[in-house]
């Protein structure tokens, strides 16, 4: 056994400037919790009090892991969307679906739903991996957007006091990756 150090391709020590899996590192975590509900009748959309988080890389080449967990949303009136996007720093639009004559571009949504769905609480999780390219503070948030009727946030659209009715939790979580 001579100890030559290889990586994952087959490559020695002497051509390796890291060891392999070098990169990845997570640097920092940060997460915000939303346990209280949140309406709307916007039109446009609208952050979500109390759904942001905000980091600062600690280098340009860093990644940012943004998760943002929905508990629960849904829509008062029966036959009406309601639709959430994941936004960043400025209200850019971080991971949305392509535009498409009016069609309402969206991260995770209902488009038009059914009668008597304002009983469901429909959830949904975002992931998503930017790269920012800045060492200055970066938000990102959720917002939210009703084609009619009252979004809800964290609870369903008819939120009876009833058991079968709950009340939900949500999160965004950012996680810088070292690269």
């Amino acid at each position: 056994m001579s100890g030559i150090v290889t990586d994952n391709v087959g490559r020695s020590s002497g051509l390796l400037k890291s060891a392999a899996g070098g990169g990845g590192k997570v640097l920092q975590v940060l997460q915000t919790v939303k346990t209280d509900t949140f309406t709307t009748t916007s039109t446009s959309y609208t952050d979500v009090t109390g759904m942001s988080v905000t980091i600062t890389p600690s280098s340009t080449s860093s990644k940012i892991l943004v998760t943002a967990f929905i508990g629960s949303y849904s829509n008062t009136t029966n036959d009406q969307g309601t639709d959430i996007q994941l936004a960043g720093t400025s209200g850019v639009l971080a991971f949305v679906g392509d535009a498409a004559g009016s069609r309402r571009r969206a991260s995770i949504g209902t488009g038009r739903i059914a009668a008597d769905t304002k009983m469901i609480g429909l959830n949904g999780t975002i992931n998503f991996l930017d790269s920012p390219n800045t060492t200055s503070a970066t938000t990102y948030k959720v917002q939210m957007v009703v084609s009619g009727g009252t979004g809800t946030f964290n609870r369903n659209g008819e939120d009876l006091d009833t058991v079968y009715r709950p009340r939900t939790a949500s999160s965004i979580t950012v996680m810088e990756i070292g690269v």
